[in-house]
């Protein structure tokens, strides 16, 4: 690391003649006048107050900008340092991702606000939807509404979730940009790294909010990653992407609808009904993301160099990625939870709707490979987040998720599959995707008698608490 941290240049000395030195001393861009008014030294990245734009040292922070954009830009900056959140700017990642949004997709189709017509045929495909799932799934409806979202309206709704996805994460950004220094130099540079880590956040929130914005053109419900993003008991489709997505499908936009609202109902029920599996995909991502490690290395090197005027180093090096999973048998058991977790969901509505709309849709296999096709290979977006946080919220197993639950409904009818549903222990593992058959004619642990078990036991004090005061109630009216 460098004699002077953070790139920052000693302030120059009181000049020997006085008020002519000083004269020279601005000339020259050495001194606190206008050639260098915040008097850093010779500043990484930006050539220096002696090189190009020292005449014009916002030029380098804020690149070419007319004077109506340089208000907005100065608001910007006072967002980045002023933030004294946690380790994620939400409040800019969501600006972010609404300018992201208005801007339109690649594509090149443009967010439009939902009219009645097509609010309309969303629920009426939800309501379809559901009625075609009732002879294919033992758990019942899920969504207590079904609402058509506009794509700004996908962000707002989801944003809840993916903090509680991402903060875990980045808060350990945050640590780590404390921990590169020497304890000697921390109470010396506090205020500094106190700037740097709102920094941390904002370009952590920019880069957030960037990664939802595109998403947001991508996905065409509220649970397209096999997470419950929305709002629970909430069907969400995007009327907008749902047309993207079927023009060059050759398949009537209806059954297109139809077939993407059977896969958000199927969603909503397993997720209404399965009480534990919110919380159980949520710690599987929350576990996995402990196990990663922060590349210090990259992250030293960028405070050793960090250069106030040029904050886009920052949002470089967490596009470039700085996180790297531990090469530990725990936190590869973490990762196998996850990604058979976030299978065994996505198989599950896989097999549920392809039995819902086989016999129904004559585009059901169609609409059913193109969506496999879709899951596996990732949108921009989803590489996006796997390189600020490090993890691809992907099926890896759809197939074999899929085939073991369809092997279970030939085997043991659509109660006997689903009742795998009712606690943790009983679904498949990683080890039984690669034996389906195995785990299908598998003698299956029965947790009903032990939950009613659990559930007398936790009766009996409330019994025993009520006879010792009838008890007690006897003997005051005897004495």
């Amino acid at each position: 690391m460098s004699d002077t941290p953070f790139g920052f240049g000693l302030p120059p000395e009181e000049p020997d003649d006085g008020d002519e030195g000083k004269k020279k001393d601005q000339q020259s861009g050495g001194g606190q006048g206008p050639a260098n008014p915040f008097g850093f030294g010779g500043l990484p990245g930006a050539g220096g107050f002696g090189g190009p734009g020292a005449d014009n040292p916002f030029a380098a922070m804020f690149g070419s900008l007319n004077p109506n954009d340089l208000g907005a830009a100065f608001q910007q900056l006072g967002q980045m340092l002023s933030y004294e959140g946690g380790p994620v700017n939400w409040d800019m990642a969501k600006q972010i991702a609404r300018q992201t949004v208005s801007q339109g997709s690649p594509d090149g189709t443009k967010d439009t606000s939902v009219g009645p017509a097509e609010r309309k045929a969303v629920e009426e495909a939800v309501r379809l939807a559901d009625l075609w799932l009732d002879d294919a799934t033992s758990l019942p409806s899920g969504a207590g509404s079904a609402v058509a979202w506009s794509r700004a309206e996908w962000v707002e709704a989801t944003l809840p979730a993916w903090k509680e996805l991402v903060d875990p994460v980045a808060e350990r950004v945050g640590t780590a940009m404390g921990d590169v220094l020497p304890e000697e130099m921390q109470a010396m540079a506090g205020p500094l790294i106190g700037m740097m880590r709102s920094m941390g956040g904002a370009m952590f929130g920019t880069q957030i909010g960037q990664a939802v914005g595109v998403l947001a053109g991508e996905v065409v419900g509220s649970s397209d990653i096999g997470l419950p993003l929305g709002p629970a008991g909430k069907a969400a489709l995007l009327p907008v992407n749902i047309e993207t997505f079927g023009k060059d499908l050759s398949v009537p936009q209806e059954e297109v609808r139809l077939y993407l609202a059977l896969r958000e109902a199927a969603h909503q029920r397993l997720f209404a009904h399965v009480p534990w599996l919110r919380s159980h995909l949520f710690g599987a991502v929350d576990g996995y993301a402990r196990g990663i490690k922060v590349d210090t290395a990259k992250l030293e090197d960028v405070v050793g160099q960090f250069d106030p005027q040029n904050p886009e180093q920052l949002q470089e090096v967490l596009q470039q990625g700085m996180f790297q999973p531990e090469d530990t048998p725990e936190q590869k058991a973490a990762l196998a939870r996850l990604e058979t977790a976030l299978a065994l969901v996505e198989g599950w509505v896989d097999a549920v709707v392809h039995a819902a709309a086989k016999p129904r849709l004559s585009s059901a296999d169609a609409l059913r490979e193109t969506l496999r096709r879709r899951r596996a290979s990732g949108g921009p977006a989803e590489q996006t987040f796997a390189t600020l946080i490090g993890l691809e919220l992907r099926p890896r197993r759809l197939r074999d998720a899929s085939r073991l639950w369809a092997s279970l409904t030939d085997a043991r009818g659509v109660d006997g599959r689903d009742a795998l549903w009712h606690h943790p222990d009983m679904l498949p593992t990683a080890t039984d995707l690669d034996d389906p058959d195995g785990f299908v004619h598998r003698e299956q642990i029965d947790f009903s008698e032990l939950d009613k078990m659990l559930g007398e036991a936790a009766d009996k004090p409330d019994l025993e608490k009520k006879d010792e005061g009838e008890d007690k109630n006897k003997g005051d009216d005897a004495g």
